[in-house]
């Protein structure tokens, strides 16, 4: 394991702990083993983040080669970053690639692993879609059993990547993980006919993706799917209300979109109803989470003293963190026109000039408080920033409850109500 990989794998358990409420990991693989992981890729740099800070295996990252530069290069070769060339980049990528593919093969011999994201893209913004696989990750598993005349066992799994939204902090995040596919189960089938076998396993591959993730087979019905779910207060949406285990919510939501691949068209009518009413509370300026937790979930006396009894930590969270965190999102946001990125981004960077600025506390500080004392200062800010976002949170939803309270929906509330009762008549359970 490389230095900048190791320090990226103790730093991102922290930091993603604090970034995500809950995390599920199903079956977690072996920390070594000669196995290509192929992953769905629906947040763009939050994907390569939480596989490595969560699923223990340690792997090797095929990453597009436009964000090698000069001076990343070698950064991200000590991050076990991979460049692999696609058609837009430019150059001879059947040579470039070649040559990747022998460094992937050398990898695998070595009884390590490789991940690669084998949608090659990732859309603009997040959708629970999975898009056609490349066939590289049957290639470089074929291509290293040949350079090893069959002799090492070489394997093919899947990792399903499951958000309810990675772009929201104090998400919630599933990860599954497939059996493993022996490659070397299909020489025969490789020296018959190379290609044909190469494009069974990859379709196989697609499938076993779909079977460990949330997949809306039509993209133009992926925002009716997330709505639909919302309504119901089922599966994979981030809600207030969130009491069901992480499993759980992903069978509901698992349940609800593969009947609506199975049967659009008894959705169909409700589509349009569904549209109107979500179209509504874009108009007034008010998301359907913030609606029904305006009328079912208002800020109790409870809340209000847990945030006052956290007020000293928020203030130091504030100060150490908050700053920060506005002109990071502001120049984020300006400058990646991709939302997809937003998330993914600001954390990097939060960790990145953050980490930076306040390890120089930690330097400063043991004069006067101890190496130990220093230490756990430098430790408490992310923690402290976590609980300053929480208070901002808290301000955030008493002043949007008080303006939705304020407003006449009443026929908006008849409208969801129908609208539920409608979806539950139809939706398994």
């Amino acid at each position: 394991m490389r230095l900048l990989y190791f320090l990226f794998y103790i730093v991102l358990n922290y930091t993603l702990r604090l970034y995500f409420r809950k995390v599920k990991v199903k079956n977690k693989p072996d920390f070594y083993s000669s196995t290509i992981y192929v992953c769905n890729h629906p947040a763009a740099f939050m994907d390569p983040l939480i596989l490595a800070g969560f699923n223990r295996a340690i792997v090797f990252f095929m990453t597009r080669s436009d964000v090698f530069t000069t001076f990343t290069k070698p950064i991200f070769w000590t991050a076990h970053m991979i460049p692999i060339y696609r058609k837009q980049d430019g150059v001879d990528t059947k040579a470039k690639n070649l040559e990747i593919f022998k460094k992937g093969s050398d990898i695998l011999l070595g009884k390590r692993s490789l991940l690669i994201f084998s949608e090659g893209v990732t859309d603009d913004v997040f959708v629970r879609r999975l898009k056609p696989l490349k066939k590289g990750a049957v290639r470089i598993g074929f291509t290293a059993l040949e350079a090893c005349e069959w002799k090492q066992d070489i394997y093919l799994a899947t990792v399903g990547c499951n958000y309810s939204n990675p772009e929201k902090f104090q998400s919630d995040l599933y990860l599954k993980n497939s059996e493993k596919i022996k490659l070397n189960d299909f020489r025969q089938e490789f020296e018959a006919n190379p290609n044909k076998i190469i494009q069974e396993l990859t379709i196989r591959l697609e499938e076993m993706l779909k079977a460990d993730m949330i997949h809306v087979n039509d993209l133009d019905s992926c925002e009716f799917t997330e709505q639909m779910m919302m309504l119901l207060r089922r599966g994979m949406p981030e809600f207030m209300e969130c009491n069901k285990s992480i499993d759980a919510r992903w069978r509901d939501a698992k349940a609800i979109v593969d009947d609506f691949n199975k049967s659009p068209k008894k959705y169909l009518a409700l589509k349009k109803e569904t549209g109107h009413y979500f179209g509504k509370l874009k108009h007034k300026g008010i998301s359907d989470n913030d609606f029904y937790d305006a009328l079912n979930n208002p800020v109790s006396k409870m809340d209000f003293l847990k945030q006052c009894l956290l007020l000293p930590i928020s203030i130091f969270g504030a100060v150490h963190c908050g700053l920060f965190y506005y002109a990071i999102k502001r120049f984020v946001e300006a400058n990646f026109a991709r939302p997809v990125f937003w998330g993914s981004t600001k954390l990097i960077m939060m960790i990145l000039i953050l980490g930076l600025l306040n390890l120089s506390l930690f330097i400063l500080l043991p004069n006067y408080i101890g190496f130990w004392g220093s230490l756990l200062y430098f430790l408490f800010i992310p923690f402290a920033g976590f609980v300053a976002y929480g208070f901002k949170s808290f301000i955030e939803r008493l002043i949007t409850s008080h303006k939705i309270n304020k407003m006449n929906l009443s026929e908006l509330i008849k409208e969801r109500l129908s609208l539920s009762f409608k979806l539950k008549e139809i939706a398994p359970e």
